[in-house]
């Protein structure tokens, strides 16, 4: 017990000076997860906003297929780019893995199908309710998918913020294609895991403080962003 509450009293102290090397995993891992959530709301809010808007053969089954994706592995997403980034892969000549680029794709394709499948449902709801006022002002697919993507905003930075969630959360993906390096592909999670194999318990806790931290801070913008939905929807 007293070391368990050693632990907690140098994680606490870490937090308080700013520790250079927590800070240091911290800027990474908000640098690998922010930049996968971009590159996933620039794939998947057209892409869910098209599925919704579009009716083609086979649709039923993209969308079932989209929604299914939301719970893809991590460590199959991880292998699978681990496999497109090595020596013998066809991105290889790249020299990507074992970089925080290849830990940003790792994370994109966890994040896309989330942001996707929610994109995709909030514009077909958005499209049902405002679906004869576009159609007498003659909208054509396209710009009806950009009209109700701005309509949904809120409900859309909801979805990036749940992408996120998953994003800085990820331990599986990240450690295969980034290999947990010091210095250089050392996220959060990855240093939970490791500093915790190692009996470094004070750095653990206090990286987990800080993720628990982020995770009370997306909770609380989800729930501001709804609010915030909810006044402009009856204003």
């Amino acid at each position: 017990m007293q070391d368990f509450s050693a632990a907690f009293g140098e994680a606490f102290r870490l937090l308080s000076v700013l520790d250079p090397a927590l800070l240091e995993i911290v800027a990474l891992s908000l640098r690998v997860s922010l930049s996968a959530v971009a590159l996933a709301a620039l794939i998947g809010f057209p892409l869910g906003a098209v599925i919704a808007v579009l009716r083609f053969p086979g649709h039923g089954i993209t969308v079932l297929l989209l929604n299914a994706m939301m719970g893809l592995p991590p460590v199959v997403v991880g292998l699978l780019v681990y496999l497109a980034l090595s020596n013998a892969g066809p991105l290889g000549a790249l020299q990507l893995l074992y970089t925080p680029t290849a830990m940003i794709i790792a994370q994109m394709l966890l994040v896309t199908p989330i942001v996707a499948a929610i994109t995709r449902q909030t514009v077909d709801d958005l499209r049902g309710e405002y679906d004869e006022q576009l159609r007498v002002f003659g909208i054509g697919k396209l710009q009806m998918a950009a009209t109700l993507i701005w309509d949904g905003r809120y409900s859309l930075l909801t979805a990036l913020l749940a992408g996120f969630g998953r994003a800085i959360a990820e331990v599986g993906a990240v450690i295969i294609v980034g290999g947990n390096i010091n210095h250089v592909t050392r996220v959060m999670t990855t240093a939970i895991a490791l500093e915790t194999s190692k009996g470094n318990l004070a750095l653990a806790l206090g990286l987990g403080m800080v993720l628990l931290l982020l995770a009370l801070c997306v909770n609380a913008l989800v729930m501001a962003l709804r609010a915030t939905a909810q006044r402009a929807a009856f204003a």
